[in-house]
């Protein structure tokens, strides 16, 4: 029996990525893709995309969604609690392991493996230690497309907001930001590519600046009737 397993999906390429790889693996039972929204926004939790592009997303790719509820500047505590209270009602039916898409970070996961570690619960790491030049050109070689959602004003300028990922936009990333943006220099949203049955459409709408951070707003287009 395939080892049921859990998504944490953030709906941008690194998650895209990870689904792509644990697909080709073929061991797994994907239960879920499992999203942290914030609260009062409506919005995945720093990428700032909403919620109803989320589910479009989930949809094109013919599986569930879970989402975690969290309130803005949420205390690793509440993250903790409310993470711990979904996976546990996942592992009481048969859950074994989680996939991140998380790809240098040590401290990183370190802290996911303890984390799920108490609950007797795995961590799954497809892209570990990938070299991320290599990454991102594979992303777009591989027929993936998304759109930049959120930058850090503090090593990137707004002009890199609500670009599509291309071997253009990686050459122009500056020197010292990261091509997978694994430090957070900037999100991304997953639209289309080759596990998406459909595209997901969308218009790029107003820009913003939250503390450090240009964020571009994804306006979902109406589905046809």
């Amino acid at each position: 029996m395939a080892e049921k397993l859990i998504i944490s999906w953030s709906g941008g390429k690194d998650s895209a990525i990870t689904l792509a790889e644990i697909k080709k693996i073929g061991d797994y039972q994907i239960v879920a893709l499992l999203t942290i929204i914030t609260e009062r926004y409506g919005r995945i939790s720093m990428h700032g995309v909403r919620q109803i592009l989320l589910e479009r997303q989930a949809q094109s790719l013919r599986l569930p969604v879970q989402t975690i509820f969290i309130s803005p500047n949420a205390s690793n505590e509440e993250y903790e609690s409310k993470m711990r209270e979904t996976l546990t009602g996942f592992k009481d039916n048969g859950l074994s392991s989680v996939a991140f898409g998380d790809i240098f970070l040590e401290e990183v996961r370190r802290y996911r493996e303890e984390n799920l570690a108490k609950l007797g619960i795995r961590g799954i790491f497809p892209i570990w230690k990938r070299d991320t030049s290599q990454l991102a050109r594979e992303f777009v070689h591989r027929g993936f497309k998304a759109v930049i959602s959120c930058v850090d004003s503090k090593v990137l300028n707004s002009s890199f907001v609500g670009r599509i990922i291309d071997e253009q936009f990686l050459a122009e990333l500056p020197s010292g930001v990261d091509p997978c943006g694994e430090r957070g220099e900037f999100h991304s949203f997953v639209f289309d590519g080759p596990i998406f049955n459909e595209k997901v459409a969308f218009t790029v709408g107003e820009l913003v600046k939250r503390d450090s951070f240009y964020f571009c707003d994804l306006l979902p287009e109406p589905l046809d009737v």
